[in-house]
């Protein structure tokens, strides 16, 4: 008998200052933010969280005393999963030209230490752990088609710098879980960088669009790895909008329109409440609540996805995003992002 099973990403922002502050948060139990987020979590009750933006630790103690207040609140998962992100990867060398190292931009991913502001899987299935493909460590220049940066044809910041770096900010994963009903779902999970907070040459623009277009050079086959034919689900934050917004848009818009893949386009009444009357976009599919435009800032956008393979039937979707007032206060303490989710009914 078929199955319904909901897959969520959530970017909570669940990252701190230093390493082990965000454990120290979690197991003092009186973070409002933390205690929000266990709410959200608890409400949408989701079978499969990625969660982007959350602090690594090489025993995955923090994902695992998490892990225990969820199932304090109702929300059991059994299985997590997580490895060591690019982000606060130290390079020791200038990675952002600004002449200076050492500082959180010259990590291979944006990072004020090693671990800062990771992804982490949460599932109710079993993770194939012997079958994870992890992609992090691939070099930008070896992307094929990569666009690197250069400012008068001259790499940018430095070759010394292209050649050592990678292409993922964060990490793209392949995860295979064996879900209720066939042999495994896997999960392509990834966490962008914001294409923005550079100079002209637009390193975090072309970064962002490679990252974003990783996976389709991946199930084009070239990245010389096993494609998933069929069960498989695209998600994370691309941090872009395909509309809206700062970056290089056409490769979102590209990943949305690949015929292998479909955009359930999960929607939200509290996001169409406070569209941005600038922007061109849907606002009921906006999954971040950032400053207005008309205050300086980008204006709410569609950074976060989740994206089934055509094969998987969509029974539902949304972002959780409510109108109503206590609750929209609610999911703004959690994050400045929301959670979006599909349901998916697995034969």
């Amino acid at each position: 008998m078929a199955e319904t099973v909901r897959i969520a990403s959530y970017s909570p922002e669940l990252s701190r200052k230093g390493p082990g502050l965000l454990l120290r948060d979690i197991l003092k139990s009186e973070d409002e933010q933390i205690a929000a987020f266990i709410s959200v979590v608890a409400e949408l009750s989701p079978d499969i969280l990625l969660l982007t933006g959350f602090d690594y630790d090489a025993g995955n103690v923090a994902l695992r005393a998490l892990a225990e207040h969820l199932a304090e609140a109702g929300a059991d998962y059994p299985h997590l999963f997580s490895l060591r992100p690019n982000s606060g990867m130290a390079t020791k060398l200038d990675m952002d030209g600004n002449g200076r190292t050492g500082e959180p931009r010259d990590a291979q991913g944006y990072g004020r230490f090693s671990g800062h502001g990771g992804m982490a899987l949460l599932s109710r299935f079993p993770v194939i752990e012997e079958e994870v493909r992890d992609f992090s460590a691939l070099l930008w220049k070896d992307l094929p088609g990569a666009r690197l940066p250069a400012t008068g044809g001259v790499p940018f910041p430095s070759e010394e710098a292209l050649a050592i770096q990678r292409l993922s900010s964060t990490g793209h994963w392949v995860v295979p879980v064996r879900g209720p009903g066939r042999a495994a779902l896997s999960l392509l999970a990834m966490s962008a960088t914001p294409p923005v907070f550079d100079g002209p040459e637009d390193r975090n623009g072309l970064r962002n669009a490679d990252e974003t277009r990783l996976w389709q050079v991946f199930l084009d086959g070239g990245l010389g790895a096993p494609v998933p034919q069929e069960g498989f689900v695209i998600l994370g934050n691309m941090n872009l909008d395909p509309s809206d917004g700062d970056g290089r848009r056409e490769a979102i818009a590209a990943l949305l329109a690949d015929p292998r893949l479909q955009d359930p386009q999960p929607a939200s009444p509290g996001a169409r409440a406070a569209a941005d009357p600038v922007h061109t976009g849907d606002p009921g599919l906006d999954t971040a609540e950032w400053t207005p435009a008309a205050k300086g800032g980008t204006g709410n956008l569609r950074v976060d996805y989740v994206l089934p393979s055509v094969d998987l039937e969509v029974v539902k979707s949304g972002v959780h995003w409510p109108e109503d007032e206590r609750a929209q206060e609610l999911a703004r303490k959690a994050s400045r992002h929301r959670m979006v989710w599909v349901d998916i009914r697995i034969p």
